[in-house]
C-alpha cells in the first residue's frame, strides 16, 4: 500500500518495492527542482548508509533503496521491535529526506561533447528537420546551443538521459528500432537527447556521433558523466572527428 507523506511543502511518496526495497518518489514529469531531491537524497545515503543499506539507485524522479532484511531487523529499537524491517526503513528515509539539503553542492560540472552531426554520422538527421520543418542546419544550430542536465544514467552503461532538448527538435522514436546503433551516437527520442556509450539496440534518431568515450570501464567511476552534471554539444567536422579518434585533438 502507498503511503503519501507531507513535509512541509514538499509531498513525497514513500513504498514498498518488492521484500526488500523502498521507492520514495518526489514527483512526476521530467523536472530540474525534483531531480535536485533526487541527487540530494541519493547523495545523503551515499556518504551516509543507513545500517543494512545495500545500495540506492536514482532515477528521473525517484530513488530505489535496497536493503537487507536481517540486518535491518537486528538494528532495530525496543520501540521499533513491532515494526516490519519496510516500516523501520520507510521510517529512516522519511527522516532522511526531510532534514537534507535539496542544493546542488558546489557548481555543477559541465562537459563538453563534440559531435559530429548528419551524413553516415546522423543517418537520422535529415528526418528530424524534415519532421520539425527545419533545415538540417537549424537543427544543428539548436541542439548545439543548448545545456542539458544528466538526470540519470541508465538503459545501457554509461547512458545518459538529459533534460533540457528545445521542443523546436523534438521528435519522436523511430517505428522500427535498430538492431545496433554505433557507441557514440547521439540521439532524440521525444524531447529527450542522449548518447549511446556502446553498441547495442535502439529507436532514437540518431542525428550524430561523438568519437568521445562515454563507457570507460577502466576508470572509477566507469561512466565519464554522472547525474547533475551539464552537457553542451559542440559541432564538428568528419576530419576532426577522426582526429579526435587519433587522440590528435
Amino acid at each position: 500500500m502507498r503511503e503519501a507523506e507531507l513535509k512541509g511543502r514538499d509531498q513525497i511518496e514513500i513504498y514498498p518495492y518488492g521484500e526488500s526495497a523502498v521507492r520514495i518518489e518526489f514527483g512526476k514529469g521530467i523536472d530540474p527542482e525534483i531531480n535536485r531531491k533526487v541527487r540530494a537524497l541519493t547523495a545523503s545515503l551515499e556518504s551516509e548508509p543507513f545500517p543494512g543499506m545495500i545500495e540506492c539507485v536514482s532515477a528521473f524522479t525517484s530513488v530505489t533503496v535496497f536493503y537487507d532484511l536481517l540486518a535491518v531487523r537486528n538494528m532495530a529499537s525496543p520501540l521499533s521491535e513491532s515494526q516490519s524491517a519496510y516500516e523501520i526503513v520507510s521510517d529512516l528515509v522519511r527522516e532522511r529526506a526531510a532534514g537534507m539539503a535539496t542544493e546542488a553542492s558546489g557548481q555543477a560540472r559541465t562537459v563538453e561533447i563534440p559531435v559530429c552531426y548528419g551524413g553516415s554520422f546522423g543517418p537520422d538527421l535529415a528526418y528530424v528537420a524534415e519532421h520539425n520543418k527545419l533545415t538540417p542546419s537549424e537543427v544543428i544550430d539548436i541542439h548545439t546551443s543548448g545545456e542539458y542536465l544528466v538526470y540519470m544514467i541508465g538503459f545501457a552503461p554509461g547512458f545518459p538521459f538529459l533534460g533540457g532538448m528545445s521542443e523546436r527538435i523534438a521528435t519522436p522514436r523511430r517505428s522500427s528500432p535498430r538492431l545496433s546503433i554505433p557507441a557514440g551516437s547521439v540521439g532524440i527520442a521525444g524531447k529527450q537527447t542522449g548518447v549511446y556509450p556502446i553498441v547495442t539496440p535502439g529507436g532514437w534518431q540518431l542525428i550524430g556521433s561523438t568519437p568521445l568515450a562515454l563507457f570507460r570501464p577502466e576508470h572509477h567511476p566507469p561512466s565519464l558523466l554522472q547525474a547533475g552534471d551539464v552537457v553542451k554539444f559542440r559541432a564538428i567536422t568528419p576530419a576532426q572527428y577522426e582526429e579526435f579518434r587519433g587522440g590528435r585533438i
